[in-house]
């Protein structure tokens, strides 16, 4: 009788159930192997909620991502929506993702404004249809769209990207064009005189991406025009739901200029916006300005003021304009005040910048030319806006408006025939967007002397690395056309969705049956033992430190907002935000997993949102998006782009697949498409160059030195992505994914060969005959366990697996160990608490009790935090810190997120600590 492979065994294992010690960790953990199991408990109806209590509110509509398990749902499935009361709802339904069989992995979902309801089932069925659906109609130079309520004309050449929007036969908005004000120098003192340029934006090219019917969305492509000049690239996203009367824009610029430190010009952006012009109609005393102020305070007043004056037009008249409402004909007014009407001011202009995330000012003035009274101020506006009057107006929202600093809000010409609203996401009365690299090299000119920098700053520096060509930024707003001037409750809820936009999402439990993002890697809180629980609170404890830290320390501003620093400064009681490779994270050891993982297992809000403003900063700014580099991220430091370690490990796709599949948000799905042939890259840079012993190595594209761990991970993780989302290059990714899977296993020693040599143009590694032990301790710290876990689960390759299986066993093995098996031992390695969930998937995989006690040893016993650690603050303030708050000098985020993913895959795979 021929031998049962070791693969099929470990399969029966998890259907049949583990041995007793690991049988409370296995349970819906380990479904994920049992095939029909999962597919029953997963592919049933699914309950889903609101990320937060609020619903939907006034957004135009929702869109989530929903995994299914292997088998579950042929690609042709439709799905039925239902709210708490048993109502059939529209939804819109395409797919995300495939398994490999070609069933379908992720599902996305698209609701609009009639789910009002606070949780909904989803379930395979026929969905019902919207009673007033959305349209896209393509006709002539324009792209009309059609929500049943409002109609929006989008260009398709020229300057203006929105043409007009309209409410029935009502214009309420047009000519939505984008604004670039350049500065062409900077100057250090005072003795210079400022001088812009103003650029608009130019479409070159429109595409209608979804055309309803509960969802629409549009695409426009270009850059900023002024002459013959057109620089900085846009791409801006459109979304239209069925039956709402606002919509949404997704509005990204990728920076393509020059700032060269010492030169005498350069392309400083000194504004940044979006523009509408808002048809005025009604008479000046029934035109409204709101503006928003701090949590969902507004400043409410008419352009032509009837309050506060010295004569009285009658108490009904005046709250009738301080709520909104068109006023009585001035006939029945008090004539004291009617026949005085000409001589009260109209205040056409208004204007809000937040400059900082502590403060805003708000100004107004009559008119260009005249001088500007203050109205008011506070410490975070929301970044909501209406004009208007009672015959219609436009509101107006820019999401993490103070967090997102220097921004601002303009009405103008108010008083006019026609208003003109901007959105600043940077604001002119900001200084000057400054990118210069920070310091002059201080003669670093050789790879020698750059080491020496990095030994001493943790910089590594190379001349004419430190550019932001490249990267980029993305902005979220919202726009409401509205037929009358909305009241108080209503402007407050479009307040709330522009600072929190609403999300429905699947509960925990639909991700761990699916068996989706490492299947087993990951399981639901359990505070049921003493250890597990002191495990819960020390993962609790880390995010609430850096949820506070962001606001402590300020954290925020328009290129960092989303990103948090690498390591801290005992001294100075301050994190080294200055000290080269020290100051920001740029997703250096995966903070971005650790946090999407503990958002998976948990559905908290306050995570997700965390993530989210993570996935969205370094996906964009940390990483190239056009030049040479395009495809490669930057390695932390003082500024997100200044370290001239450009590599694959943090434009790595695994960082944002979890945000794609969870909202089908198109924007992080074009950087995901964008990394497939980032193995390209490799003849541009050689990320070895510096410490590479072979000063002769000539990138070869049949023969490109491209190590398994922190390069291959970042490769394959877009390749595996494109292959599920069945993109438009996924049977080359496929191909790469199985073939790099198959060298990487048939050589000598696996993964502990280190690396080897790819062709391009087959997608393989040469095997080489000659054994060799490259082990480094960032290598498997960048997402390869989590990505080998979903490889394992997807592709029957049993080599690959135990190659893998292999590398967890002998990284925290025994010098002598580790020399038994290889004939060398590893050399001198570090980051052991991290790598114990290599020893717990091993474990889980093998059922072997000694290595699932090394994993608990190494977790609790070893480097980064331990038991003995404090897991508590201390309180600062001054003289001693700049503002009080508090402190926790023994934590790093290096340690944070080995720690944190650690934690959570021990406690799934292995269950209870010992």
């Amino acid at each position: 009788m021929s031998p049962i492979p070791r693969r099929a065994i470990l399969k029966a294992a998890a259907v049949a159930g583990a041995a007793a010690q690991f049988s409370r960790a296995l349970g819906s953990a380990t479904a994920h192997a049992a095939g029909p199991s999962r597919k029953q408990a997963a592919g049933g109806p699914v309950e889903l909620t609101w990320l937060e209590d609020g619903g939907l509110g006034a957004a135009p509509g929702s869109t989530l991502g929903v995994p299914w398990p292997k088998g579950a749902y042929d690609k042709d499935q439709t799905f039925a929506l239902t709210d708490d009361g048993g109502k059939s709802l529209p939804v819109q339904t395409w797919p995300l993702a495939y398994w490999p069989d070609g069933s379908l992995k992720w599902t996305a979902h698209a609701i609009g404004p009639q789910a009002d309801a606070k949780k909904y089932t989803l379930k395979a069925g026929t969905p019902a249809s919207p009673a007033k659906k959305v349209t896209v109609d393509r006709k002539g130079g324009t792209v009309d769209v059609d929500t049943g309520v409002i109609t929006a004309r989008i260009g398709t050449s020229g300057d203006t990207l929105v043409k007009s929007v309209r409410r029935g036969a009502t214009e309420i908005a047009k000519d939505g064009r984008l604004v670039l004000l350049r500065q062409g120098e900077i100057e250090d003192g005072d003795q210079g005189t400022e001088k812009y340029e103003r650029f608009e934006s130019a479409i070159g090219e429109v595409e209608v991406e979804q055309d309803g019917p509960v969802r629409a969305v549009v695409r426009i492509d270009g850059k900023h025009r002024r002459g013959s000049r057109s620089w900085l690239p846009f791409s801006v996203r459109l979304y239209f739901y069925a039956g709402a009367e606002s919509f949404r824009m997704v509005h990204t610029i990728t920076y393509d200029g020059k700032q060269e430190p010492g030169e005498a010009s350069g392309d400083f952006i000194r504004g940044l916006g979006v523009r509408f012009t808002v048809p005025m109609r009604d008479e000046s005393y029934d035109r409204h300005i709101r503006i928003g102020g701090d949590g969902t305070g507004l400043l409410r007043e008419a352009v032509k003021g009837i309050t506060g004056l010295r004569r009285d037009p009658g108490a009904a008249v005046q709250a009738a304009q301080f709520e909104g409402k068109k006023l009585p004909d001035p006939a029945t007014w008090d004539q004291r005040v009617t026949s005085r009407l000409h001589l009260i001011p109209e205040w056409g202009d208004y204007t809000l910048a937040q400059l900082s995330a502590d403060g805003f000012t708000l100004r107004k003035r009559t008119k260009k030319g005249h001088g500007w009274i203050a109205a008011g101020g506070g410490h975070r506006a929301s970044g909501f806006g209406y004009v208007g009057g009672a015959s219609g107006g436009l509101a107006f929202g820019l999401r993490d408006f103070w967090e997102k600093h220097p921004a601002g809000l303009d009405i103008r010409g108010a008083q006019t025939e026609e208003a003109e609203v901007t959105l600043w996401l940077w604001s002119p009365e900001a200084p000057p967007m400054d990118l210069r690299f920070y310091h002059d090299g201080m003669g670093q000119d050789t790879y020698a002397e750059q080491l020496e920098g990095l030994n001493i700053t943790y910089e590594d520096y190379e001349p004419g690395f430190g550019t932001p060509y490249g990267i980029a930024r993305t902005s979220e707003l919202l726009f409401w056309a509205h037929d009358t001037t909305p009241a108080a409750d209503a402007l407050a809820r479009q307040v709330e969705a522009v600072r929190t936009l609403p999300q429905l999402a699947a509960p925990p439990r639909q991700f761990l049956t699916a068996g989706v993002f490492g299947p087993g890697l990951y399981s639901e809180p359990d505070r049921s033992t003493p250890a597990k629980a002191k495990i819960e609170d020390h993962l609790d404890f880390l995010f609430t430190y850096y949820k506070d830290q962001v606001e402590q320390r300020r954290w925020y501003g328009f290129w960092d907002y989303g990103d948090v620093m690498h390591s801290y400064d005992t001294a100075r009681h301050q994190w080294r935000y200055d000290v080269g490779g020290y100051a920001w994270d740029n997703s250096e050891l995966s903070p971005d997993l650790w946090l999407w993982y503990a958002y998976l297992r948990s559905g908290r809000a306050d995570i997700f949102r965390f993530a989210e403003a993570m996935t969205r900063h370094t996906g964009e700014v940390d990483v190239y998006h056009l030049g040479k580099w395009a495809g490669l991220g930057t390695r932390h430091g003082v500024q997100h782009y200044a370290d001239s370690a450009k590599q694959q490990r943090i434009a790595n796709t695994t960082y944002r697949r979890f945000y794609y599949f969870l909202t089908a948000d198109e924007r992080v799905g074009d950087l995901m498409h964008a990394n497939v042939d980032s193995d390209e890259t490799f003849l541009v840079l050689d990320p070895q160059r510096k410490v590479r012993p072979d000063p002769d190595y000539k990138p070869d594209r049949h023969a490109l030195s491209i190590g398994f761990g922190t390069d291959w991970s970042g490769l394959v993780s877009a390749w595996l992505t494109e292959w599920e989302r069945r993109g438009p290059k996924w049977e080359k990714a496929k191909a790469r994914v199985l073939s790099t899977m198959e060298t990487i296993a048939a050589q000598p020693n696996g993964f502990v060969q280190g690396s080897g040599l790819y062709d391009l143009d087959t997608g393989k590694f040469a095997v080489t005959e000659k054994p060799a032990v490259s082990v480094s301790h960032l290598s498997a710290v960048f997402g390869l366990n989590e990505l080998c876990a979903e490889l394992i689960d997807l592709v029957d390759n049993e080599k690959f697996e135990e190659a893998y299986l292999d590398y967890c066993r002998y990284f925290n093995a025994t010098k002598a160990e580790q020399k038994a098996r290889y004939g060398a031992d590893f050399g001198s390695l570090i980051l052991f608490q991290g790598h114990s969930r290599l020893d717990a998937y091993a474990a889980h995989r093998t059922e072997d009790k000694k290595l699932a006690q090394r994993a608990w040893d190494k977790f609790l016993r070893s480097d980064g935090y331990t038991e003995s650690a404090p897991w508590k603050t201390e309180k600062v303030s001054g003289p001693t810190a700049l503002v009080p708050g508090s402190e926790a000098p023994w934590v790093s985020t290096n340690d944070t997120a080995l720690y944190g993913l650690a934690a959570i895959e021990n406690l799934a795979l292995l269950g209870e600590p010992r």
